[in-house]
């Protein structure tokens, strides 16, 4: 487990999802969506439960932690139990995304989770909550044959006054962040809106079904998505790869075009938009788009990746290993690839490395099952050598 490392909200990639979040007010698009395609959901798909406080972390407010908000005061005190290992114990878990009761309860969320928790118990605090996107380098992972590019999120919150008409002061508003920058590193933000980070939970929620199979779930939960904040384009682009699980080439076409026309240089639409015209058997159209993507992009992620399990296969284990450090200079913080590269060294019979590996990959893990198979393995080497 690492010491809070988050990552945090996801969108997909071919099938891509990308973040691009927006508070600007936009007209709600009701002519994209077409219910009558989609049976019901399988499950409750409600903008109410997100932040909705529990009884549960009501009492640890007013009982558990009230002598250490009492003597700390609001923020300082909130800020330590979200820390102690003592305290909420909270681990990171990118299984599902979490709205603030289930992390509560769980103990465990990814970083768009914790910081709705977060949110949560500050608001029933009566502090000021403020939503941050962070500016990061592209990361990756996969699920159910799906690529996912993975952003991150953080909160201020601002100290309880008594006298309403009291104006926040930037000095007492304080910032926290579940996966902070490096040291001496600084980085990029910008300010997001509550229904956005509503929105980017109910896309999380549909790309979370898709990998599962369950597109009727998708549809409804990026349907909300949509309805929460209009200007958040993931979510369209979203809308267009349900769409085309589900069959309706046109439908996901207007979307991904929709979502286009307002980010022209967004590959990740063009690279969804480009299997829809595909799909639709029209070739040329396609190939342009696919073109332009590649100009900008001329390697897709887990390009080297794949290259490296083609040549695993084939028993070619130098030019696997060679492969998968090419594609960790790209996204160094991804556990399949160091467990891939330790799986590398140990056919190349370089122990030393493929413990190293190893252990990079249960640190960098992001469930509770990758980092106990992981550690499993690192055990089992260890043993033999």
């Amino acid at each position: 487990m690492k010491n809070l490392l988050v990552r945090c909200f996801v969108v997909l990639l071919p099938f891509l999802l990308a973040a691009c979040a927006s508070t600007k007010i936009v007209p709600h698009p009701g002519h994209l969506f077409d219910d009558k395609l989609f049976s019901s959901p399988s499950e409750r798909v409600s903008a109410d439960d997100i932040f909705a406080v529990s009884d549960a972390m009501k009492r640890y407010l007013k009982v558990d932690i009230a002598s250490q908000l009492q003597a700390k005061g609001t923020q300082l005190g909130l800020i330590d139990a979200l820390n102690s290992k003592s305290q909420l114990k909270v681990q990171y878990d990118s299984a599902t995304t979490r709205n603030a009761a289930q992390t509560f309860a769980d103990r465990a969320g990814n970083c768009l989770s914790l910081v709705i928790m977060t949110a949560a118990l500050a608001k029933e605090l009566g502090m000021t909550v403020h939503f941050q996107s962070v500016f990061v380098e592209e990361n990756w992972s996969r699920s159910g044959g799906m690529y996912f590019t993975i952003g991150h999120v953080n909160l201020t919150v601002g100290k309880r006054y008594r006298d309403i008409k009291s104006r926040i002061d930037d000095n007492v508003m304080m910032t926290i962040d579940f996966n902070p920058p490096l040291e001496n590193k600084s980085y990029h933000t910008w300010a997001i809106n509550e229904q956005t980070v509503m929105a980017m939970y109910m896309n999380n929620r549909s790309a979370e079904a898709l990998a599962r199979g369950q597109i009727n779930d998708a549809y409804w939960w990026v349907r909300e998505a949509i309805k929460q904040d209009p200007g958040f384009l993931s979510a369209y682009n979203t809308l267009g790869v349900v769409y085309r699980r589900n069959g309706n080439a046109e439908a996901a076409e207007q979307a991904l075009n929709y979502a286009l026309a307002r980010d022209p240089a967004n590959t990740q639409i063009m690279s969804n938009l480009a299997m829809v015209l595909s799909d639709e058997g029209r070739t040329v159209e396609s190939k342009v788009l696919t073109e332009k993507v590649e100009r900008v992009q001329p390697y897709a992620p887990f390009h080297f990746f794949t290259l490296g399990l083609d040549a695993m296969q084939a028993g070619d284990f130098k030019t696997a290993r060679d492969m998968f450090q090419r594609e960790l200079a790209r996204d160094p913080y991804n556990h399949e690839f160091h467990f891939w590269l330790a799986a590398a060294f140990a056919r190349l019979g370089d122990v030393p490395q493929s413990k190293r590996h190893l252990g990079i990959a249960m640190d960098f893990s992001t469930t509770r099952k990758e980092h106990d198979l992981y550690a499993a393995k690192l055990d089992r080497l260890k043993a033999v050598n």
